[in-house]
């Protein structure tokens, strides 16, 4: 499975993902920080899946329904930062859909998560992501999940790491920095938490007109994965997507 995971700069770049589509043909995209009253119902292959509401930042998920059907949605509130409550930015952090996987026969959740910006704590971001991963649970427990999005968390990774380790998950940075307009907060901004996938790759995307690069999750399933290493097949590695 192929996931984008896309900050849109306040919706600066929701023009670049037609060509994304066209050049990568992901599964599934998620976008942060988009205007949920301006996304077009297609866009090349991809349908919309759902977006937020409740912000002028808002999360949406696209899809290719050649490969996907949703099952189902949730979107969460999470604990809220002072820049939050000072200037509304964002009500809802997390979009979940739960996903049926047409090419493999199976289920699994895919979100898009936005964290607390660069004036709130990392422990408050910590926070928000333990509680992101608990709440997609509910989505379909024990699922292959992935979360991917703005993590906002420029600086301490191993921790962040060990932390999400502790819950469950693997965190997964991408190949080159996400994240270069400031220069005190360069970095991976942008990444990917799993759990029940096998991240084969996660690449930088070349930049766009959002102060954030895309990026492209390459995974896949944990289980059918160990199964081609018990095997030793290498034929059936290549059509496990």
């Amino acid at each position: 499975m192929l996931v984008i995971s896309y900050n849109l700069r306040k919706h600066r770049a929701i023009s670049e993902l037609a060509a994304l589509d066209e050049r990568y043909s992901p599964d599934v995209v998620c976008l942060q920080e988009c205007d949920t009253l301006d996304l077009a119902e297609h866009v090349g292959r991809l349908r919309l899946a759902h977006s937020t509401v409740g912000s002028r930042l808002g999360l949406a998920v696209y899809y290719r329904p050649d490969r996907i059907e949703v099952r189902s949605l949730r979107t969460v509130a999470l604990k809220k930062s002072m820049h939050d409550r000072v200037l509304r930015p964002a009500h809802e952090r997390l979009l979940g859909a739960r996903v049926f996987d047409r090419v493999h026969g199976r289920e699994a959740i895919v979100a898009s998560f936005h964290a607390a910006p660069l004036t709130a704590l990392n422990s408050l971001r910590r926070h928000q992501i333990k509680a992101a991963l608990g709440e997609l649970q509910l989505l379909g427990p024990n699922l292959p999940t992935l979360m991917v999005g703005d993590y906002n968390y420029p600086i301490f990774k191993d921790n962040l790491a060990e932390k999400v380790r502790e819950a469950g998950y693997d965190l997964t940075l991408s190949d080159s920095r996400t994240y270069t307009r400031y220069k005190f907060f360069r970095g991976h901004f942008d990444l990917a938490t799993s759990a029940g996938f096998t991240i084969r790759k996660v690449e930088t995307l070349p930049r766009g007109s959002s102060d954030h690069l895309p990026i492209l999750v390459d995974t896949e399933y944990a289980d059918a994965a160990a199964d081609v290493v018990s095997t030793g097949d290498p034929a059936d590695a290549a059509d496990v997507a």
